[in-house]
């Protein structure tokens, strides 16, 4: 399932609940290269307005304008926007392939559904953002919904009686301090769709925020690692360089399954912090091997911006089960560095 899927979910349930038609459009199979994996959506209001994708973008502005067109009541379309779910296939011959900006070879094909029905949505969000997965069952026949808890993530699997898409909570992301560093993890964060909840008691620095879209809480950081119920999509990053908001943060998270837990510093405070974790909070190193430090890849990144991207591609390596090279963690890299 796409990390930004919610996001899609949750502008079609909005456009569904005031009364607008809308579409929702899925990547059921694809041949050869493709922009997206089969399972990725994308929304569509009958005012135009769209969210998600499916392809790099030639495919979302057909659809656009065939179906905006249909809603109006013109083109070979309007009988069927109010039917059960459609197919469409693009890419078949080269030059549609190249009209629609396929890579050479490139298929796909797509379910659409029309105006599915906002109650169903408004169930399918609840159950997501209490952080369960679920089966979202479509019946091709008429286009009935059929939602279940999912025990495991699946990809898309589609018959001839039904097409079921797997949907998973959002990614999140709950960065402890709020200073610059933040800002730009958070930016970068937000943009790769992860839910973003910054923690910082320090009123100096809560008043200088200034992103959109993250969350700002003032509570204790270990509070709010219990308060968030940090599950396997979830990460936590320590940005304060301050072990009484750092430390307590850092080992509440390593109880919970949150798949990436680490705190910034250079190798000197990264074992500064271990050992102040082993005397005062009776942790071992088997206790504390979830626990990154210093954070990042090794990039040679100096400045704010450039050690969150340093921290954001780890994050993301991991969360998305990437084995990093042996010496791209900063620690080995500036190790190796000192051996030269």
């Amino acid at each position: 399932m796409d990390n930004l899927d919610v996001t899609v979910l949750r502008a079609l349930h909005g456009w569904r609940g005031a009364g607008q038609r809308a579409l929702l459009a899925t990547v059921v199979r694809t041949w050869g290269s493709s922009p997206r994996p089969e399972g990725s959506i994308m929304a569509l209001c009958e005012s135009g307005a769209v969210v998600g994708s499916v392809s790099g973008g030639c495919i979302e502005d057909d659809l656009i304008a065939r179906f905006t067109r249909a809603w109006a009541g013109g083109g070979e379309d309007a009988a069927r926007v109010r039917g059960p779910p459609v197919f469409a296939k693009y890419g078949v011959t080269a030059d549609e392939a190249h009209r629609f900006g396929l890579p050479c070879g490139g298929t796909l094909e797509l379910l659409i559904e029309f105006d599915p029905e906002a109650g169903a949505l408004a169930e399918l969000l609840a159950a997501l953002e209490a952080g369960q997965l679920v089966q979202r069952c479509v019946r091709l026949r008429d286009g009935a919904v059929v939602q279940r808890p999912a025990a495991t993530p699946a990809t898309l699997q589609a018959g001839a009686q039904e097409v079921v898409n797997t949907f998973g909570p959002e990614y999140r992301m709950l960065i402890i301090g709020a200073g610059q560093m933040s800002e730009y993890l958070a930016t970068m964060a937000l943009f790769c769709g992860f839910a973003v909840t910054v923690c910082d008691p320090r009123v100096e620095y809560r008043a200088s925020w200034s992103v959109p879209g993250a969350r700002v809480v003032s509570d204790m950081p270990d509070d709010v690692v219990t308060a968030l119920r940090c599950d396997r999509r979830t990460c936590v990053v320590a940005l304060t360089h301050d072990p009484k908001l750092d430390d307590l943060a850092l080992l509440q998270a390593l109880e919970t399954p949150a798949f990436y837990v680490g705190g910034i510093g250079s190798r000197r405070n990264n074992a500064a912090r271990r050992a102040r974790l082993k005397e005062h909070f009776g942790q071992t190193d088997e206790g504390l091997a979830r626990l990154r430090g210093p954070i990042g890849i090794y990039i040679g990144s100096k400045t704010p911006p450039e050690i969150a991207v340093s921290v954001m591609a780890e994050v993301l390596a991991v969360k998305n089960g990437v084995a990093l090279p042996q010496g791209a963690a900063v620690e080995q890299a500036k190790q190796a560095l000192e051996r030269m």
